[in-house]
C-alpha cells in the first residue's frame, strides 16, 4: 500500500518538476523579429545600448563603433525597422564610442555620453536634437572623471546625473551632475577600499528623490556594491556583495519597481556563479531573487531589467540559452523565470548574439532591444519582441508641481478627449498621435495619469509625483 507520505512526496515532486518546466520553457506568446542588422557603415556594436522612445514615436540609440569615422553613431529607427543615421562621431572634439544610449529630457532633446574622445580623450557629455544637431556639453579631463560607460538620467531638478567608470581623485570613478547647458559638478569620488570602484552602470532616481547605483568592484571582498547619493553629494553605501553566493559584479543600472523596491542584476555569482537577479530596498535590505543555474538557463546578465505593463520584469542574458549565445527572459516579482527567445546569430541565424544591452518597452506595448554581435550584417542587430502586452502612456518628466509643463508619450493618442491627473482634468495644449503637451492641473496629487482618445485609453505605469 502506498503511504500518504509517499503520495504527498510524489505530488510535491511532480509539482516542482512542472514549475521548473514552466519556468524554463520558451514562451509561445513571444513574437520575435529582427528589425535592423548593422553592417559597419550604418553602425556597429550597440553594446550596452538601451533604446529610448522619442516624442515622434520613433526609437533612438547609439552604436559604439561604425559609421563614417568608425567612432560610433546616433541613429533613429521606426518601430517597423527603418533606420536613419542622424550623427557620426569623429573622436575629436565630439567624442567616440558611445556605449550607453540616450535619455530623452524635458526639452525634447536627447542627452548622452561617449566613453572616449573629446578634448582630452577621456569621453564627453553631449546633447543632440531629434534631427541630429549635436552640442558638446563637457569633455572629461581625468581629474573630473573618465570613461562614462553608463547612461544619464534626468533628475526632478532638471539636471542630468551620471557616473564615470574611472578617473576622479582616486582614479576609481565618480558620480557627477551636469546642467543642460554644460556646468558639471563632481558629487562623489570613489575610493576602492572605502566605497567601491568602477561604477559601470548609470543611476536611477528613487521616489524619495535620491539616486541609486552600483559599483562593479570593492570594497572588502571586491565583488561590488549598491549605494545611494543625494543631488548634493551625500553618499551612503547600502550593500556590499561579500561572497560569490550573493552576487558579483553588478554592471547594469537598477530600476525602482511599482512596489518601491529596486531590482538589479549581477554578471557573476549566485548559486551557480552564472549571475543573478536581486532586489534591494532603499534602506539596503537585500534579497537574491533568482540565480541563473545552467547554460540553457542563460548566464551573465550585463544589463538591468525593465518592468513592463503586465507588472513583470524583462531582461537579457549575454550568453547561454538554447544555442549558448544569449537570451531574453521574463521574471516575476516572485522569481519565476520564463525564457522568451534564444539567440543563434553565431550559428548562422539572422537574430544576432550577445545581447549585452537591456530592453525598452515602447508605449505600444512591444519590447525592443539590441545584440552586440553577428546578425546578417555581422555587426549587431535591433530586434522586437511582441508579448501582446497592453499599451500605456509615459510622462516626461515623471514628477512636477501644479502648473509645470508635462509631455505625455503614447501610441495612437491623437484626437484625445481627456487627460486626467488622478481625478483632476488637465488642459491639452498640443496633441499628436505620439505625444500630448499639458500642465499639471490645479488640485492634482500624486497618482496615475490617464489619456482618453479614440485609439487608446491608456494610463501611466508609474504614478506621477506631485510634490
Amino acid at each position: 500500500m502506498t503511504s500518504a507520505h509517499g503520495i504527498q512526496k510524489g505530488a510535491a515532486s511532480l509539482l516542482m518538476t512542472t514549475l521548473m518546466m514552466l519556468a524554463t520553457a520558451i514562451s509561445s506568446r513571444a513574437q520575435f523579429a529582427t528589425l535592423v542588422s548593422f553592417t559597419g557603415t550604418n553602425g556597429a556594436g550597440p553594446f550596452q545600448e538601451n533604446l529610448v522612445q522619442g516624442k515622434d514615436g520613433n526609437l533612438y540609440g547609439t552604436t559604439t563603433y561604425g559609421g563614417t569615422h568608425s567612432d560610433g553613431i546616433i541613429f533613429k529607427m521606426t518601430t517597423g525597422g527603418t533606420l536613419s543615421t542622424i550623427y557620426n562621431f569623429a573622436n575629436t572634439p565630439d567624442g567616440a564610442n558611445p556605449y550607453a544610449g540616450l535619455v530623452l529630457a524635458t526639452d525634447g532633446n536627447f542627452y548622452g555620453t561617449t566613453a572616449a574622445g573629446g578634448a582630452s580623450g577621456f569621453g564627453t557629455v553631449f546633447k543632440v536634437t531629434p534631427t541630429g544637431t549635436l552640442t558638446i556639453l563637457h569633455s572629461f579631463s581625468g581629474s573630473d572623471g573618465e570613461i562614462p560607460y553608463g547612461p544619464l538620467v534626468q533628475g526632478t531638478d532638471g539636471n542630468l546625473y551620471g557616473t564615470t567608470e574611472a578617473g576622479g581623485t582616486f582614479s576609481d570613478g565618480t558620480v557627477f551632475k551636469i546642467t543642460r547647458t554644460g556646468t558639471l559638478t563632481t558629487l562623489h569620488n570613489f575610493e576602492n577600499s572605502v566605497d567601491g570602484y568602477d561604477p559601470y552602470g548609470g543611476l536611477v532616481q528613487g521616489s524619495d528623490g535620491d539616486f541609486f547605483g552600483t559599483t562593479t568592484g570593492g570594497p572588502g571582498a571586491d565583488f561590488g556594491t549598491v549605494f545611494k547619493i543625494t543631488s548634493t553629494g551625500t553618499f551612503t553605501p547600502l550593500y556590499s556583495f561579500t561572497t560569490t553566493a550573493d552576487g558579483w559584479e553588478p554592471e547594469g543600472a537598477l530600476i525602482q519597481a511599482t512596489d518601491g523596491i529596486f531590482y538589479g542584476t549581477t554578471v557573476r555569482g549566485g548559486a551557480s556563479a552564472l549571475g543573478e537577479v536581486f532586489t534591494i530596498t532603499a534602506t539596503g535590505t537585500f534579497n537574491l531573487l533568482h540565480s541563473f543555474t545552467s547554460v540553457s538557463d542563460g548566464y551573465e546578465p550585463t544589463a538591468g531589467l525593465v518592468q513592463a505593463s503586465d507588472g513583470n520584469f524583462y531582461g537579457t542574458s549575454s550568453f547561454g540559452g538554447t544555442d549558448g549565445e544569449g537570451n531574453v527572459f521574463e521574471i516575476t516579482s516572485l522569481g519565476v523565470v520564463t525564457q522568451l527567445h534564444s539567440f543563434s546569430g553565431a550559428d548562422g541565424g539572422p537574430d544576432g548574439d550577445d545581447p549585452y544591452g537591456g530592453l525598452v518597452q515602447h508605449t505600444s506595448g512591444v519590447l525592443y532591444g539590441t545584440t552586440g554581435g553577428v546578425g546578417s550584417g555581422g555587426e549587431g542587430t535591433v530586434f522586437s519582441l511582441n508579448q501582446g502586452l497592453k499599451a500605456f502612456v509615459k510622462t516626461v518628466p515623471t514628477s512636477g508641481k501644479v502648473g509645470s509643463p508635462v509631455t505625455i508619450l503614447g501610441t495612437n493618442i491623437g484626437s484625445a478627449t481627456k487627460v486626467m491627473f488622478g481625478t483632476k482634468s488637465a488642459v491639452i495644449t498640443k496633441n499628436t498621435s505620439t505625444y500630448i503637451t499639458t500642465k499639471v492641473p490645479s488640485g492634482a496629487t500624486t497618482g496615475t495619469v490617464t489619456v482618453t482618445s479614440p485609439g487608446c485609453t491608456c494610463s501611466t505605469l508609474v504614478k506621477f509625483v506631485v510634490p
